[in-house]
């Protein structure tokens, strides 16, 4: 809801020079004018009014002496220092600035009709009289040179999915005539010269050109290497106008309708994408160009009337134009009049200051215009004050009255319709006159309204003669004899009544209903304060002082340019809009929060510290409000401050219809990127507030990820992978179901009850039983809402969903009879399907009947637990569904350890394990629950020596028994006869019982702790790693060797003593030198260096072999452990030790994987290739070089060659108990 504000107009009549201009650019690194005529090229400084650089064109012949000559563009070129301009003839001619010479750098004999520069100034575009585009780097250099009409459509050519032939669709009400109509050639008026113009990136542009064969215009765009991508589709009418959009989402051109001229856009495909009608008559006017300033914020429209008027001259405009909330505004109109000399002659925006309009006139006349976004509203602080803020819309006022409502643009409380273009607006600076408002038009004449009724209109004489184009600012005072406008320097009051010289141009004025004081804000910042008597005598007040500066002042007054300026200091630098209330400044950061500060209890320092700091948590003065957000105005005497948000508030409910329309999967608003969604699931669901687009959304959900397949994005920053982010580790489906089923809950449960469905159905595994329970509360707690979904409804839809038969199933696992008669009769069973079924149900006791239910939906893990509920009388059958499901393990838990159904349990689970050839687990579970002989069989069957005897002592047998127990077991079992031995004695069996019972699992508890496969893990890590850095140095130490000194072999005892060869340790160690000539050695000395090679000192010659060492020797001790701790972890779980039991196997299991994990790392293919040299007869230079290349570790002799063969580790020996989780 903001207006363009003039801040500035410049003009200088200074510059004087034959001809008319022809070009015009701006320097951007001295902000001058670069203005190129028939004659001469001028740097000129409208701020000066000086001519700083000037050449002639004829003196050289480049133009003819007779002013006839034409010019096709010009580009200043900050790099080179130069300024580049093309001639009609074909020369392109580079003018040095800082020599002044210039130089012709090429030409093209069948001339140039049109230049154009990429933005980043690498490339240029020319059009040749032959039709052509040719290519060239900043040098010059040609690249390629193509024909601007191709037949072809270009590489975007669309894809034919069979719909049909244009002759065959539907044309509106334009009829089927529509599609045999021919392309109207181009108007009569068209100059039928090519336009070029380059999208904001360079990487694509654009050219406009007539079509040899229709004699229509058409537009191409090209890439980067020239190579054409689309061409655009037959547009009758089409004009000479083209400027590509410097965001680059739209080229913009202009279009003669039979009925309308209009601006139309283009996308980069060539097709229509939108356009907005000009305030013209048919045939009254024609567009000489467009031109978008650099941040895409404004487009001018430059204009000339057709029809000229008695003195054969035309009237010329200037129209600027802004979007918001897709509405094209008129926001300010420039008419010229029918002067020739003051007719534009060039127009152009600044590069630097987007906001900043260049214009130069036939008559040389200069014109720099700074532009400001301002919001008009009224002043007033009472409750009479209706909070009004107008906003221009070309020959309208849009007023909104925030006090009676508040209401999005473009849509307004009340238009006032007058009869030219409005180019400024104010309301009344009086006490209960603040609803008043003044609007001044293009032709300078000023219209009074009075809630929305005009009351007044008039034209000051002293106006009439006036430059229109300089009025930038007026206040609506005391009454109209006190309306006061700029111009430049001079500050008027009134009627032309009497006006003040002001040294500075003024931008901006305030007045305070309060002190009645009206202040000035001059260019530099400074602050004026004006004084006025009876007879309306203006004085000028010195420069306010810091010192002098008072609060009251500061609170009336803030500066439109500089966001917070007082008194030519800057407070605050990061505010986006703002607004003073009263006692209070609002405003809004960049930080996306809203503040608010008591200007009467802060001074000007607490004011700079409370902007500059961040707030703090418990802060009431701060408030966060969303990203863009602008504040638009604030009640007078009410709470409400009224904010703008950006348009991206609807741009969930835009994008969902363009894609439902386009039949694009749904899918991709998520995969786009799915933290941002996550993050705003609640203003989806506000923004598309349809239960059946939701639903769309939700069964369109699938694992994929359309980015990656469908959709696959050109570059991969382009946007964010649904299965990079997002889900958390989750699946996407889940994901987002839940999510969304999240926020409905919170929003209103009843209006997006079926997207709640929905969302439960929908899951990875269907969550039926919740949706079932879901239709059951709204069967037993109807909603109250009007457009709430009944229990029917909600069933009906469950079975559209979801097979019936499935749904019925899932219902009869609710145990509700009530829900599965609400489903069986939604569907088309027949009742004696499954009413003398449920009827039976009915008469059972509760928990059998749900097991009967859960058996019947094969749901046995269920079952079995209700089974358990029933007594001792069903535990036979629940006995028989544990063999029959083999649900042990669950049964087990469901019965006390102590429990006779427990023991039943254990020895059934034990003969399940016998079957299974697990007899020594079987006998451990025998055992535990007293079935001493059956654990004895148990562990003979496996030879488990230990356990069969401590059974037999424990049952016990006779000593007879037992000593020929001992010896069938010594004979079955080599090697174990030594307990035979102890069998000879009471006192060594008492000792074999203690051994197989307490000491010797005490004994393997103390080897095999936790601690210690800790403690070796720690150390496996810590020689790996070490291993790996001592790797990396050798190679690197290598590699310098064999730059600087030639190869370093490792074979270099084969050369004499006295040769400076060098060994292999060499690489790895500082002491390689006097470890390089051990052959010559005492055998002392020589056994002394051998046990150095084991050494694990840090920076020793042969660390990485001893390192070797150390790793297989913990390898080879932890797999010896496998039988160690198999028998520990028997005995722990036969004395119901099961947790510790655990943590036992999980951390041995750990260790075992790390372990074999690092054995390919550690012992890589390249580890034996790298001992063996290339050398002998049959080798190269070459393959000397890359064998001594090759990473190996220091000189492995003979003695130690098992340290490059990788250990192997037991995986044969089964040492876990699967009893054990």
């Amino acid at each position: 809801m903001r207006n363009l504000k003039l801040l500035k107009c410049l003009r200088s009549l200074e510059l004087q020079s034959p001809g008319c201009p022809q070009c015009l650019s701006v320097r951007t690194d001295t902000g001058s004018l670069l203005i190129a005529s028939q004659f001469s090229i001028t740097e000129y400084d409208p701020r000066t009014g000086q001519v700083l650089n000037e050449v002639s064109l004829t003196a050289e012949d480049y133009l003819p002496e007779d002013g006839e000559g034409v010019l096709v563009g010009i580009q200043d070129l900050p790099e080179q220092e130069s300024v580049c301009v093309a001639t009609a003839r074909g020369d392109v001619i580079l003018y040095n600035l800082s020599t002044n010479q210039l130089e012709c750098v090429g030409t093209v004999d069948s001339g140039l009709t049109a230049m154009s520069w990429s933005p980043d100034q690498e490339l240029v575009t020319f059009c040749t009289g032959q039709e052509t585009i040719i290519l060239m780097t900043k040098d010059f250099e040609p690249i390629t040179e193509v024909a601007i009409h191709q037949d072809e459509f270009g590489e975007g050519k669309f894809i034919t999915v069979g719909w049909g032939k244009k002759e065959t669709q539907f044309h509106g009400s334009e009829g089927k005539q529509a599609a045999q109509r021919k392309t109207a050639p181009a108007l009569l008026w068209d100059d039928h010269r090519p336009r070029i113009t380059w999208r904001g990136d360079g990487q694509l542009f654009a050219v406009s050109a007539i079509c040899s064969q229709t004699g229509a215009r058409k537009v191409r765009v090209w890439n980067r290497e020239c190579i054409l991508q689309a061409t655009s589709e037959a547009i009758n009418g089409l004009e000479q106008p083209l400027c590509w959009k410097p965001s680059g989402s739209l080229i913009a051109s202009t279009q003669r309708h039979p009925n309308k001229h209009s601006v139309v856009f283009m996308e980069k495909n060539g097709l229509l994408h939108g356009d907005f009608t000009l305030p013209f008559a048919k045939d009254q006017a024609k567009v000489k160009e467009l031109l978008w300033n650099s941040d895409s914020t404004v487009l001018a429209v430059w204009l000339e009337d057709m029809n000229p008027g008695d003195d054969g001259n035309p009237n010329t405009y200037i129209q600027l134009w802004t979007v918001g909330n897709y509405h094209w505004y008129l926001k300010q109109s420039l008419h010229f009049g029918r002067d020739p000399l003051k007719a534009p002659a060039c127009v152009c925006w600044d590069p630097e200051k987007p906001l900043r309009l260049h214009l130069l006139s036939q008559g040389w006349a200069s014109y720099t215009y700074d532009w400001g976004w301002c919001t008009d509203r009224s002043p007033g602080d009472d409750s009479q004050d209706s909070a009004n803020v107008a906003v221009i819309d070309g020959d309208k006022v849009l007023v909104t009255t925030f006090r009676q409502c508040v209401v999005p643009p473009p849509m307004c409380s009340y238009e006032l319709q007058l009869p030219a273009a409005v180019n400024l607006v104010t309301f009344h600076s009086q006490t209960q006159r603040t609803n008043e408002l003044a609007a001044l038009t293009a032709d300078c004449r000023l219209h009074i309204y009075s809630q929305g009724v005009l009351t007044r209109k008039l034209q000051d004489k002293g106006t009439k003669n006036k430059s229109h184009l300089s009025i930038h600012s007026f206040l609506f005072l005391h009454g109209l004899e006190t309306l006061i406008p700029f111009w430049g320097k001079n500050f008027v009051c009134g009627v032309i009544s009497s006006q003040v010289q002001v040294e500075g141009h003024v931008i901006s004025l305030c007045h305070s209903l309060k002190s009645d004081t009206l202040a000035l804000q001059l260019e530099d910042g400074q602050i004026r304060r004006v004084h006025w008597g009876e007879c309306f005598s203006l004085c000028i007040c010195v420069e306010v002082k810091e010192d002098e500066c008072c609060i009251q002042l500061y609170s009336f007054f803030i500066s439109c340019q500089v966001v917070s300026l007082w008194c030519c200091l800057q407070v605050a630098s990061n505010i986006s809009s703002f607004v003073v209330y009263g006692e209070f400044l609002l405003l809004t950061t960049h930080a996306h929060t809203c503040r608010c500060l008591h200007l009467t209890t802060m001074s000007i320092r607490d004011l700079k510290a409370a902007l500059s700091s961040e707030a703090t948590q418990n802060d009431e003065s701060v408030r966060k409000v969303e990203r863009g957000s602008r504040i638009v105005t604030v009640v007078p005497q009410d709470t409400k401050l009224i904010l703008q948000m950006p348009r991206v508030l609807k741009s969930y409910e835009d994008a969902f219809e363009c894609m439902r329309k386009l039949r694009i999967n749904l899918n991709l608003i998520y995969d786009h990127n799915p933290s941002v969604f996550l993050g705003n699931v609640e203003t989806f669901l506000k923004q598309i507030d349809s239960t059946n687009y939701i639903n769309l959304f939700l069964t369109e959900l699938k694992e994929e990820d359309t980015t990656k397949t469908m959709y696959p994005c050109p570059m991969s920053a382009a946007c964010q992978s649904a299965s990079g982010s997002g889900g958390g580790g989750k699946k996407k489906v889940d994901t987002v179901c839940d999510a969304l089923r999240s926020s409905m809950e919170t929003l209103d449960p009843q209006k997006f009850c079926l997207c709640i469905l929905t969302s439960h159905v929908k899951k990875t595994t269907p969550e039926l039983e919740v949706a079932l329970q879901k239709v059951r509360e709204l069967r037993v707690n109807p909603p109250t809402a009007k457009n709430a979904a009944s229990a029917e409804e909600a069933l009906k839809y469950l079975l559209f969903l979801v097979n019936v038969n499935e749904l019925y199933e899932h219902s009869l696992g609710t145990y509700d009879f009530d829900l599965v008669l609400m489903v069986a009769e939604k569907s088309q069973k027949d009742p004696k399907e499954y009413l003398p079924f449920l009827n039976m149900l009915k008469t059972l006791e509760p928990n059998y009947q749900r097991y009967t239910i859960d058996k019947h939906l094969k749901r046995y893990k269920k079952a079995l637990h209700h089974l358990s509920k029933c007594g001792e009388e069903h535990f036979t059958e629940a006995l028989n569904l544990v063999k029959d499901q083999r649900l042990y393990i669950e049964a087990m838990q469901l019965y006390p350890s102590d429990s006779p159904q427990h023991k039943v349990l254990s020895v059934a689970y034990a003969e399940h394990l016998m079957e299974q050839q697990q007899a020594e687990q079987a006998g451990l579970l025998l055992w535990r629950c007293g079935e001493m002989a059956c654990a004895l069989q148990a562990f003979v069957s496996c030879t488990s020596w230990r356990h069969a005897l401590a059974v037999a002592t424990h049952i016990p047998l006779p000593p007879e028994q037992l000593a020929q127990l001992a010896r069938d077991l010594a004979g079955i079992v080599e090697g174990w006869g030594g307990a035979v031995h102890v069998l000879d004695c009471e006192e060594a069996i008492s000792a074999l019982i203690e051994g197989c019972a307490w000491e010797e699992a005490l004994r393997l508890v103390s080897i095999t702790n936790v601690a210690f496969l800790e403690s070796q893990k720690a150390l496996f890590t810590r020689h790996k790693n070490r291993l790996a850095v001592v790797r990396e140095q050798k190679a690197k130490a290598r590699l310098e060797l064999i730059d600087e000194d030639g190869p370093d072999c490792a074979d270099a005892e084969l050369y004499s003593e006295a040769s400076s060869v060098l060994t292999g340790s060499r690489i790895g160690s500082k002491y390689s030198q006097s470890n390089s000539r051990i052959s010559t050695r005492s055998s002392k000395n020589r056994r002394k260096a051998e046990g150095k090679k084991h050494s694990l000192k840090e920076g020793s010659p042969f660390e990485d072999i001893a390192l070797l060492h150390a790793l297989i020797q913990i390898i080879h001790v932890v797999d010896k452990m496998r039988e160690e701790i198999h028998s520990l972890l028997k005995a722990l779980v036969l004395f119901q030790f099961d947790m510790l039991a655990s943590n036992l196997q999980a951390h041995y299991s750990e260790l075992l994987q790390l372990m074999e994990k690092g054995i390919p790392e550690i012992w890589n293919e390249g580890l034996q290739q790298g001992q063996t040299l290339i050398t002998g007869p049959n080798s190269t230079a070459n393959s000397i070089m890359a064998s001594f290349q090759q990473p190996r570790p220091s000189r492995v002799h003979q003695q130690d060659a098992e340290i490059l063969i990788p250990p192997k580790m037991r995986q044969s020996v089964k040492w876990k108990l699967c009893i054990l989780k």
